[in-house]
């Protein structure tokens, strides 16, 4: 019950639901993220993360440096690349192909 209108109260749901979508069959596939030029200036160059891209497609992506940090892209490669890839400067190498 609202304590404010004395009604009620009915939460608001987001009905559609998040489906598996497969990305590939093999399973999981581990990667590098790879810096050929370093735009910002501040995470260097050469292999500068590592991740994993599971079957469903979502990445774990870890950042190596003074300030380690994991962040995850539910919308895959494409999603991680449009932010960190600098135009072709930063590229995956596949360890698992």
């Amino acid at each position: 019950m609202d304590e404010i209108s004395g009604r009620t109260a009915t939460l608001l749901r987001n009905t559609r639901q998040r489906h598996l979508r497969v990305a590939h069959t093999s399973g999981p596939r581990r990667f590098e993220l790879v810096r050929h030029r370093d735009i910002s200036g501040v995470s260097g160059t050469g292999v500068v993360a590592e991740g994993i891209e599971w079957s469903d497609g979502t990445v774990a992506l870890r950042w190596g440096g003074n300030y380690p940090t994991t962040t995850v892209w539910q919308d895959g490669i494409d999603a991680l690349l449009a932010i960190h890839g600098h135009n072709g400067a930063t590229v995956i190498r596949w360890l698992d192909d």
